[in-house]
């Protein structure tokens, strides 16, 4: 429910006490463009492609971070901030690494400012910046930077402050300089880094970016939707597709998974064991010869019924124990104890996650 409500663009929004014009704007399905904003974090104001005329401010302000208030009327599109946008992308377009088009370069997990730049256009050609950023050798094989695609929305220096806890980067410099960084420019591997992969979901220029993944092109990607199998809590995620082959994971939009677009390292980065050759595909049943033959799954659950009530029959229920998983969901584990006190009759069962 709204506590009052305001205008924007001719449009009546209900909107909330402490809420932001971008909040209610994205939720009445006015589009602002911005870079640096995440629901999940805290506005930063940083890219200031979100500016919109406030009743009341003589000067542009930014949706992101600018507080609704009653009766207040907003305006997001006129030649004013068309102008203001269109200027801004040109020093963007200026301090950004271009292809032969002039745009910014395209990069594995997208750049939504080359997108911009394609919808909102640009004013002028400026003189490139020599920004000297620099970036340092790390050794982990997940996490990599590309400071030529930075555009220091912090972004990903906010999301591992404030959504993971960690700090383990951090703006450094002053500047033309200003990059992402660690302490003492020290690998991740070194840091306090959980290498979560969260910064490269939250990059919108591609800045930060998976070394494993191999280079290609987004459109010709299959996104198919899937639970990690890790733990039993559940996380959704997207397993990339490209040629029948999983090629690297990604986390769902914010706000529409039980994990909020978040996920560990290895729900995003332990992907290898689907096409792993020793991956076992098929169940597998021990005949007389001594060896593992495939076999079907009724005849594999057949098999185990078989041996596990030929022990209860010569050594008695108590001769039997169930472990089941955390990697299972909560119902699965129920079945487990189920199966073990009523179908076996003992209580020799337990979890490898108890305490």
């Amino acid at each position: 429910m709204s506590d009052f409500e305001i205008m924007i663009d001719g449009q009546t929004v209900g909107a909330s006490d402490g809420e932001t014009v971008l909040t209610a704007a994205i939720r009445a399905g006015v589009s602002i463009p911005t870079l640096c904003h995440d629901p999940r974090l805290d506005p930063a104001a940083a890219c200031r492609t979100c500016l919109v005329e406030v009743s009341g401010s003589g000067r542009l302000q930014p949706a992101c971070a600018w507080k609704a208030q009653a009766d207040m009327t907003v305006v997001t599109e006129n030649p004013r901030i068309k102008r203001h946008r269109a200027v801004l992308l040109s020093m963007y377009l200026a301090d950004h690494a271009l292809d032969d088009e002039g745009l910014p370069v395209e990069r594995p997990n997208g750049n939504q400012l080359r997108e911009m730049v394609i919808k909102e256009g640009h004013a002028f050609d400026l003189v490139p910046v020599a920004a000297p950023r620099g970036n340092r050798e790390d050794k982990n094989p997940y996490v990599q930077f590309n400071p030529d695609a930075c555009i220091l929305c912090a972004r990903c220096t906010r999301y591992c402050d404030e959504v993971e806890a960690v700090s383990a980067i951090s703006l450094a410099g002053r500047g033309s300089a200003t990059t992402i960084s660690t302490v003492a420019e020290r690998s991740l591997l070194d840091t306090s880094c959980e290498l979560c992969g969260g910064c490269i979901d939250v990059c919108p220029t591609g800045a930060m970016f998976e070394g494993k993944a191999p280079v290609h092109a987004p459109e010709a990607i299959e996104k198919v939707r899937s639970t990690c199998n890790f733990c039993g809590v559940g996380c959704q995620l997207d397993l990339n597709v490209l040629d029948g082959k999983v090629i690297k994971v990604t986390a769902p939009p914010p706000g529409t998974t039980v994990n909020d677009g978040n996920l560990c390292v290895k729900g995003r980065f332990a992907y290898d064991f689907v096409h792993h050759d020793d991956r076992l595909t098929t169940p597998l049943i021990r005949r007389d010869d001594g060896e593992l033959h495939p076999c079907s799954w009724d005849e594999a659950i057949s098999a185990a019924a078989a041996g596990l009530l030929a022990v209860k029959k010569n050594h008695g229920a108590d001769a039997l124990g169930f472990i089941s998983s955390a990697r299972c969901t909560v119902e699965e584990n129920y079945l487990v104890q189920k199966m073990s006190r009523a179908a076996f009759g003992t209580n020799n069962c337990h979890q490898c996650a108890a305490t």
